[in-house]
């Protein structure tokens, strides 16, 4: 896991998923723009950095989640 910084950052594609509410607590993820990799941040702070994951651990977080084991 690596960090991005903002000016790495810039130009990226944001998405946050349509399963968040307004409560706050979302994450959005840059996925598919950067070779392996997604980079994922807190949306309420859009101009810090992110939290970069290769792609195999982001797939396995969200089949995780997906498979209620988190």
């Amino acid at each position: 896991m690596t960090t991005l910084r903002t000016a790495s950052a810039h130009g990226l594609t944001w998405a946050k998923s349509s399963y968040s509410s307004d409560g706050g607590n979302c994450i959005e993820t840059a996925a598919g723009q950067l070779a392996g990799v997604v980079p994922v941040r807190d949306s309420k702070v859009p101009t810090g950095p992110a939290v970069v994951f290769t792609d195999s651990i982001w797939g396995s977080f969200v089949n995780a989640v997906k498979g209620g084991q988190l």
